[in-house]
C-alpha cells in the first residue's frame, strides 16, 4: 500500500506522515528531502526557490516511478510533499491506483484566521523549518485555494475546519 499525502505548506503533511509511520510502521519518503538531495548533489538543475510548478514538473516523474517500484515490489510506503500534480491518477493504471491511498490536506480560510498563531507555532513540530518569522498567512490562504481547485473534489481530500492542535 502506498499512502500519498499532499497539500499546501503548513497543513500538517509531515506530521500526518510521522503519525502514520508510528501507527503502521510504513517508512515514509519526504519529497522535500529528495528534492534537496538532488539539488545539493548537483543532479538537478533547479533551485529550492523555483516555483512549485517547475519543481513538480521535475520531481513528480521521479516519485511516480518510486511509487510504481514500491507497488511492484509489494512494499508499503508513505510519500509526502507538495509536488503532486492535479490529475496524478492518469500516471497510473488501475492495478497501481488500487494500491494508492491519496490524501490531500486543506485548511479553510476560517480555520487559518482562527488558528494562524497555532499554525505558525507548530510549524516545526516534526522538522525544523528554520523559523517562520514573518510567515504570511495570506500566502497560506492562497496556496490552500490553489490546492482546493486542484483536489477539492477528490475523495481523498480532507478539509480541516476545526482545531487540530487542541
Amino acid at each position: 500500500m502506498i499512502i500519498l499525502i499532499t497539500g499546501a505548506t503548513h497543513t500538517g503533511k509531515t506530521l500526518l506522515a510521522q503519525k502514520l509511520l508510528e501507527q503502521y510502521r510504513y517508512p515514509y519518503l519526504s519529497m522535500d528531502h529528495v528534492k534537496m538531495g538532488l539539488i545539493r548533489s548537483g543532479v538537478l538543475a533547479v533551485k529550492p526557490t523555483d516555483s512549485d510548478e517547475r519543481l513538480t514538473a521535475v520531481l513528480w516523474p521521479v516519485f511516480r516511478e518510486i511509487i510504481k517500484t514500491a507497488i511492484e515490489n509489494g512494499q508499503n510506503l508513505i510519500v509526502e510533499g507538495c509536488y503532486v500534480p492535479a490529475g496524478w491518477e492518469r500516471d497510473f493504471d488501475e492495478s497501481y491506483r488500487s494500491q494508492i491511498q491519496f490524501i490531500c490536506l486543506l485548511l479553510t480560510d476560517d480555520y487559518i484566521t482562527a488558528h494562524g498563531d497555532d499554525i505558525i507555532r507548530f510549524a516545526s513540530v516534526i522538522e525544523d523549518r528554520g523559523g517562520d518569522d514573518g510567515f504570511d498567512l495570506s500566502v497560506l490562504r492562497e496556496e490552500n485555494r490553489r490546492y482546493r481547485e486542484m483536489f477539492g473534489s477528490h475523495p481523498g481530500t480532507i478539509i480541516v475546519n476545526q482545531n487540530m492542535y487542541g
